[in-house]
């Protein structure tokens, strides 16, 4: 609960401070931060040098499918869509990941609840992707691109590959697993923000848009790695990725309080076919209590 809580703020944050800030740049803001964040906190303790040294090829390939890729496209659908509609998008995290570990994994195998919870959750998509959702979440019609709503979507399956992949990851301690792969995806996005948004040139953002990056980098990033890796070891890739259910509650409120975000009746639609699938992925609701 606490995950999903800081991880709604992540959308937050995000569109606050993408209004200044161009998405790769961002990016590499919160990754950079993080990682340093969690080397100070570390200071080289449980092997994290070691880890780095020997296991630097993984952290590359999990920084780059948990943080670049999945970063990026959502901050560069943030430039036209809000915060709540970004999370509800991202809120299909876990059917990917359902679909994907069924093909990838030898444990975690479709079953007749998880078909259908994969099926509602993508056929909210639809209904979020559909014409309905060319309208603005401020009403203006028309003025979302199609690509703004899918780059979220294709983040998403991204989280879902590296939910699975990040089973490997489970001798190492939470916190260093989260140092190594900020570490790598830092090193991958910085070539890119430098060579696309030539930060140098751009103005200073104001107070709002960096004390946006720092909650982004410190809490939203940094912390939240920590609980998800601990997370992943305790209770598995599929369970991990459900955490997403609150994700939209908590980011469509933030959005209302203090961004004057709405949502139109097709979104609430389609987070509400994609919460339906998400409680028949996780299947404990539909369990019979047992009698004390």
């Amino acid at each position: 609960m606490l995950l999903g809580l800081i991880w709604g703020g992540s959308f937050f944050f995000a569109r606050v401070a993408v209004a200044h800030v161009p998405p790769f740049t961002l990016v590499l803001l919160r990754v950079a931060l993080a990682a340093l964040a969690l080397h100070l906190y570390l200071r080289g303790r449980h092997g994290l040098y070691s880890a780095l040294f020997t296991r630097w090829r993984e952290f590359l390939l999990m920084g780059l499918i948990n943080n670049a890729i999945p970063h990026a496209f959502i901050f560069l659908g943030q430039t036209h869509i809000g915060a709540g509609l970004a999370a509800i998008l991202n809120a299909t995290t876990p059917v990917w990941t359902v679909l994907i570990a069924n093909m990838a994994t030898e444990d975690e195998k479709l079953n007749a609840a998880k078909i259908n919870g994969c099926l509602l959750g993508l056929a909210g998509t639809v209904v979020l992707i559909g014409p309905g959702a060319l309208l603005d979440v401020y009403g203006r019609s028309g003025n979302v691109p199609l690509w703004a709503l899918v780059l979220p979507v294709l983040a998403a399956v991204s989280y879902g590959f590296s939910a699975i992949y990040s089973k490997r990851f489970r001798d190492l301690a939470p916190p260093v697993t989260a140092a190594g792969q900020l570490t790598a995806s830092t090193l991958l996005m910085l070539p890119v923000a430098l060579f696309v948004d030539t930060p140098w040139t751009l103005p200073a953002p104001p107070l709002s848009a960096l004390l946006a990056v720092l909650g982004l980098a410190l809490v939203s990033t940094a912390y939240a790695y920590i609980l998800y890796f601990r997370i992943i070891a305790e209770a598995g890739a599929t369970n991990t990725s459900l955490v997403t259910l609150l994700v939209p509650p908590s980011a469509i409120l933030l959005g209302f309080l203090f961004l004057g975000e709405t949502l139109q009746p097709v979104d609430l639609a389609g987070m509400a076919l994609i919460a339906s699938g998400l409680v028949l992925l996780d299947g404990r609701v539909l369990k019979p209590r047992r009698s004390s």
